[in-house]
């Protein structure tokens, strides 16, 4: 899977200083505008309990975790949309991403500059998604442009993309982002889907606090989270500075201790991890032996055959049946022998969803 989640945020939000906690890839992380003038892509190992007790259970060769790809984009500033700053670029690096991963500064410093002054993460959210609509304008508009002499003369396909464009212009208009939208057709939605809205995409607001806002909500948290549950958007709160800290901990015990002191039970970077697999709608399914065990990516709602060509092209072609064990049962009856034997091993055919967690065998013949 080659899906991809965007960070961004206006400059020093803590964008870098959070990819340098997430990928071994060493975006710079200084304390002025733009540091990040390219996109930097890491290729994220996503921390899976499951993976482990499987590995435990199996004692493979090999172990093959689930990833994700995280890209850090340049700091936006007002004026985007028309080429200021690094404006284009910015634009350019997000609608290519799949996700949104919002990092709004949630602290005060004195030492760490703000690109406007003061910190208000309310409106440097505005500030990003002003500059996002005003994009998504030029291509509503652009698009409304091409289909209504179409419409016009009875092309019934190109009147509902015109219908689908006239209710996102009015809605981005508005100032609201394209994913709130309602009253689109799934066909709608389809027929528009091309256009790629850079607002439509799914979005994790991150809240970047300092130490004591992570044992307790503070007001710009606390705003953040009921602009975030009007959009139906996920929030979470991390402390980019001690996340930094804690990637310096090598010794385990050390970061354990570390994450007791912060209130932590795991550190941000895996939820954040977590919460970026989540909201590329991903899920993972196993397949377990004794050469390896893997964690394999794949979009949530794929049958069975979808799911066996990330393996390989000619499973989906020469697709038989699945085996399926759930998670619980491996963990229970440990063997495939036993799991077989307690009648727990699961014979699916070419309409099985494939199931968070599922260990899978795949028959074939090509």
């Amino acid at each position: 899977m080659a899906l991809q989640c965007g960070i961004v945020g206006l400059p020093n939000v803590g964008k870098s200083t959070l990819f340098n906690c997430l990928s071994n890839a060493k975006a710079q992380a200084a304390n002025f505008p733009f540091c990040t003038i390219e996109p930097n892509v890491g290729v994220i190992t996503v921390p899976d309990e499951r993976l482990q007790t499987l590995t435990e259970i199996a004692k493979p060769q090999n172990i093959v975790p689930a990833t994700v790809e995280i890209v850090d984009i340049a700091g936006l500033v007002k004026g985007a949309s028309k080429g200021e700053g690094l404006g284009n670029q910015f634009l350019g690096n997000i609608k290519s991403t799949n996700a949104i991963i919002h990092v709004l500064r949630c602290f005060e410093n004195d030492n760490i500059i703000h690109v406007d002054g003061s910190v208000n993460p309310m409106r440097d959210k505005e500030i990003i998604d002003t500059e996002l609509q005003l994009k998504d304008l030029e291509a509503v508009e652009a698009r409304l442009a091409k289909v209504q002499k179409q419409a016009k003369a009875g092309d019934k396909e190109a009147a509902k993309i015109m219908d689908a464009c006239e209710q996102y212009k009015a809605h981005l208009e508005k100032g609201l982002n394209a994913r709130t939208i309602d009253g689109l057709t799934e066909e709608q939605l389809a027929l528009t889907d091309d256009l790629n809205l850079l607002t439509a995409k799914p979005v994790l607001y991150v809240c970047n606090v300092d130490e004591a806002g992570l044992k307790a909500d503070n007001q710009w948290v606390k705003d953040i989270r009921v602009m975030a549950a009007s959009e139906g958007a996920e929030v979470l709160v991390i402390s980019a500075a001690a996340e930094a800290d804690i990637a310096e901990l090598e010794d385990p015990e050390e970061r354990a201790v570390f994450l007791e002191d912060l209130g932590l039970q795991e550190s941000g970077v895996a939820k954040l991890i977590k919460a970026a697999y989540r909201i590329l709608n991903y899920i993972t399914y196993f397949t377990v032996g004794e050469k390896e065990v893997r964690a394999w990516t794949i979009t949530d709602g794929m049958k069975a055959p979808q799911a066996a060509a990330v393996i390989h092209s000619d499973f989906e072609k020469g697709f038989i049946r699945a085996e399926v064990i759930k998670f619980n049962d491996y963990v229970q009856y440990k063997t495939e022998v036993a799991i077989k034997e307690a009648g727990k091993l699961g014979v699916e055919g070419k309409e099985y969803v494939v199931k968070d967690g599922d260990c899978m065998h795949f028959r074939f013949n090509v």
